[in-house]
C-alpha cells in the first residue's frame, strides 16, 4: 500500500480516489463534522460525542451498525431517503469533503496554497500564491442535504 498522501495520525486510514489518507481521531472527527455541516446534513458543529461517533462510523465504514444517538437513528431509519439526494451519495460526499480539506491543508503545508481572509464572504479561503485566485477545488459546487437535515 502506498504512503499516505496526508497523515495526521493512524487512528483512521482511508483510501479515496487513489489517494490514501491517515488521520488521528480528533482530526478525522472534526473533518467529518465539518463535512456534514457543509452538506447541510446537520445544522451546526455542536454535536455530542455519540452523534459525532455515528457520523464518523458512517464516513469511515459506509454504514452505521448500531446507532448511538438520535442522529444515528435518524440516518439509519431514513437511509433510503438520505443515502442518495439528487443522484449524489451521502457517504461519497462526506468522504470527498474530508479528503478535500486534508488535500488543501497538505498543499498549504507544502507552500502550494495560502490561507487568506475573504472580506466579501467573511470566511477564510485557499489561494494560489502564484496566481492570487481561489483554489478550484474549494469553489467546486457541492450537493445539499438541507431539505432532509437532521433536526433535534
Amino acid at each position: 500500500m502506498p504512503e499516505p498522501s496526508y497523515s495526521s495520525g493512524d487512528d483512521y486510514v482511508v483510501e479515496f480516489l487513489g489517494f490514501r489518507f491517515s488521520f488521528n481521531a480528533f482530526d478525522f472527527e472534526q473533518r467529518v463534522t465539518a463535512a456534514a455541516v457543509k452538506l447541510g446534513l446537520v445544522e451546526g458543529n455542536d454535536l455530542d460525542e455519540d452523534e459525532t461517533a455515528d457520523l464518523v462510523e458512517l464516513t469511515a465504514d459506509g454504514r452505521i451498525a448500531e446507532p448511538r444517538s438520535g442522529l444515528g437513528i435518524y440516518l439509519v431509519r431514513h437511509w433510503e431517503q438520505l443515502s442518495l439526494v439528487g443522484g449524489e451519495s451521502l457517504v461519497y460526499w462526506l468522504r470527498k469533503l474530508v479528503f478535500r480539506g486534508a488535500w488543501l491543508d497538505h498543499w498549504v503545508k507544502d507552500g502550494r496554497l495560502e490561507v487568506a481572509w475573504e472580506d466579501e464572504t467573511g470566511e477564510f479561503a485557499y489561494v494560489d500564491p502564484r496566481r492570487g485566485d481561489r483554489a478550484l477545488l474549494e469553489v467546486a459546487p457541492i450537493p445539499s442535504w438541507h431539505e432532509v437535515q437532521f433536526r433535534r
